[in-house]
């Protein structure tokens, strides 16, 4: 059998080639050209005992140079006892790393709290991360392309930036897992970013005084009915927007005066039950003439679903208040410092905050319900006495 030379060809005899049919060159490599003018790079080898032929691509998109350094290693591996078919399989598996986002996306939204937590993963990466990332494999995204992406909002929306980076890192390391990369950029990028000041910014609440106020001005402005029931409850009960927007009536006992939060719905993932004041009964008996048969005891404009976090939010803020709905907590929190004598781990049930150590919890297991109910009590009562500007002193 005749030993075909190597480097055969050059660089303008592959541009001459344009008759059909095979032109050598060594180690295998050869210029196939085609009947119909197409051109190919093509390899034949041995590998473990048999042979096969490789496609390196076109001469177009690969030159001559390309092609045999393409050929060599392929050999070097075959002879190594490796695989190039597998590792181009390999190479071409590699996830995009958007396409990498969305799998890690899927993977974990069962996990996550919310349909709204899982939707904000996917839309911080679509905003500042695809654009610059999405279409790099992701065994290729560099320390310089993470910061790429950060640096342009680290300092102007650091909690947008921190939770960006934080999805980031997520995705790599679903990455690193997969066996395509062995680094986390998103991690190791800390220096290399300015320091940010981590004072934290608290949601803005209203002076417990002027709370009566902002209920007065609810109910007489032109909201829905749910709407207004479900703020006033909101604030009686110190409970959270999307423990109250998604109450259902199921959970509501209203001989015993109890609301019972299943543990699912609850930010520390466990149940927990608020004593209803007089008051927040009569909210529940009007919004009784409202169910639209959902079981949702403040149903959305759409049957079945819950109002939204915006309606609420947006309709304190338009009638002049300067507070978030989340912000009603703080202040029921301040009235029971200052104005009561409540211990603290009575308002802090109330909340549904942890109190204390671990080892304070581990034997103090009640849920102090009856003193917090004399205490919602006591904060209708007061809301009450402020609307009727009648200030109780001492």
């Amino acid at each position: 059998m005749t030993r075909r030379p190597e480097k055969a060809l050059t660089a303008q005899a592959v541009r001459n080639a344009t008759l059909p049919g095979k032109y050598f060159d060594g180690h295998g490599l050869y210029l196939r050209v085609d009947a119909n003018g197409s051109r190919f790079w093509v390899q034949r080898i041995t590998v473990r005992g048999k042979r096969c032929e490789l496609g390196l691509g076109s001469p177009s998109l690969v030159t001559l140079a390309e092609a045999r350094a393409k050929a060599l290693d392929n050999r070097k591996l075959a002879r190594e006892g490796g695989d190039p078919l597998q590792a181009k399989r390999e190479a071409q598996a590699v996830l995009s790393f958007e396409e990498a986002a969305r799998r890690v996306h899927a993977l974990h939204k069962p996990t996550w709290a919310n349909e709204k937590h899982a939707a904000q993963f996917l839309t911080t990466l679509e905003t500042y991360t695809f654009p610059r990332l999405g279409k790099l494999k992701v065994q290729d995204v560099s320390t310089g392309d993470v910061l790429a992406v950060l640096m342009p909002i680290w300092t102007e929306k650091p909690e947008t930036a921190r939770r960006v980076r934080q999805r980031i890192g997520m995705v790599l390391k679903w990455a690193i897992a997969q066996g395509w990369r062995q680094d986390n950029p998103a991690e190791n990028i800390s220096r290399a970013l300015p320091k940010v000041s981590k004072a934290q910014e608290h949601r803005k609440a209203l002076p417990y005084d002027a709370v009566a106020g902002c209920i007065d001005t609810v109910r007489a402005s032109g909201a829905g009915q749910v709407t207004k029931l479900a703020l006033e409850f909101l604030v009686l009960a110190a409970a959270r927007s999307g423990e109250v927007r998604e109450a259902q009536w199921d959970e509501i006992d209203m001989a015993a005066k109890v609301w019972e939060i299943p543990a699912a719905r609850m930010k520390m993932k466990r149940p927990h039950r608020v004593p209803l004041s007089p008051r927040a009964i009569t909210l529940l008996r009007e919004a009784e003439g409202l169910a639209d048969g959902s079981g949702l005891v403040f149903p959305g404009t759409k049957t079945g679903r819950p109002l939204s976090d915006m309606t609420l939010s947006k309709l304190v803020k338009e009638l002049g208040f300067y507070a978030d709905v989340h912000g009603f907590r703080t202040s029921f929190r301040t009235w029971a410092q200052e104005r009561t004598t409540f211990p603290r781990e009575v308002a802090e049930a109330a909340l549904a905050h942890l109190s204390g150590d671990a080892v304070e919890r581990a034997y103090a297991r009640s849920d102090v319900f009856e003193k917090r109910r004399k205490m919602m009590d006591a904060w209708a009562a007061f809301l009450a006495e402020k609307r009727d500007n009648v200030v109780r002193i001492g």
